[in-house]
């Protein structure tokens, strides 16, 4: 069995996590630059890879991070399972911020973004009606609840392209969708996990709510950043405890092999150029078919 190697991606305000025998790495990948350097370490006698998304100093926009080098760099790394942390806003009452969720399902609303490492010579299409895992949601679950972190499982994430955040209007209208939260940077990164075949679970932190509620104001950033150093401290508890419950063998679920089928592009067709970069993401794969 392959031994689980726990992958971290820190979001605003998670800039840096404590890791025994820790040391910030610069991986290269074929996709760009990603983020920052990678922490590798250990937690517990567990493996950890630690990437911020937005840079340590908070360097990338949500529209600017390269959400393909991040996660290929992860692949190379030998991460197996992935949990992704981030500040979202709340779409429901009983959300309140500082209260934990795990979403189960999201609503694209991006488009400047590069949403896939396949595309012209090499053509995939992945399964995404379940985007995130449920033996990674498990151990969230008994995670949040050793730490007495309030927290809320299922629901659905919308994420938008920002910077800017919603008007009262868009907050209403994701709202009468259903949505439970609203973020900037769930996708095209699950989307991305799933390509590269690795199991997924996002933790979304509430910081606000949004700008929909009649008794709260429109977010308010100063506001937000309080709640969010109180997030961030949960946070690096909360990994603490993830990686002392993580199974040391990993555990397979549908993730790890979604790419079975998916390719389109028949052999003789296949772009080498962009084969080239799918080494680390498709790798199981390419050289079966």
């Amino acid at each position: 069995m392959t031994k689980t190697v726990l992958g971290i991606i820190g979001g605003s305000g998670v800039y840096d996590i404590a890791l025994d025998g820790a040391r910030w790495r610069r991986v290269t990948s074929p996709w760009g630059d990603a983020s920052d350097e990678v922490r590798e370490g250990e937690l517990d006698g567990l493996p950890v890879v630690f990437l911020p998304r937005h840079g340590r100093g908070h360097v990338y926009s949500p529209s600017t991070i390269n959400y393909r080098a991040n996660i290929d760099v992860l692949k190379r790394c030998g991460v197996t399972d992935l949990f992704s942390l981030s500040a979202v806003g709340s779409l429901k009452a009983n959300l309140a911020p500082g209260t934990f969720v795990l979403p189960d399902q999201f609503i694209d609303k991006t488009y400047a973004r590069e949403s896939s490492f396949f595309g012209t010579g090499c053509v995939a299409h992945v399964p995404f009606g379940e985007p995130t895992s449920p033996i990674l949601i498990k151990l969230a679950v008994k995670a949040l609840k050793a730490e007495k972190i309030k927290h809320k499982v299922g629901g659905t994430l919308v994420v938008m392209e920002g910077p800017q955040f919603s008007t009262r209007a868009e907050s209403e209208l994701h709202r009468k969708w259903g949505a439970s939260l609203i973020g900037m940077t769930a996708m095209p990164e699950a989307k991305l996990a799933r390509e590269a075949e690795l199991p997924f679970c996002a933790i979304s932190m509430v910081t606000d709510f949004d700008s929909w509620h009649p008794y709260h104001e429109a977010v308010d950033v100063a506001k937000v950043i309080v709640v969010m150093k109180d997030n961030v401290e949960k946070a690096k508890r909360l990994v603490l405890r993830l990686a002392s419950l993580m199974p040391r063998e990993h555990q397979v679920c549908a993730a790890d092999t979604a790419l079975d089928g998916a390719i389109m592009t028949v052999p003789e067709k296949r772009d080498a150029a962009l084969i080239s970069k799918l080494d680390a993401v498709a790798g199981r794969i390419m050289g079966k078919i």
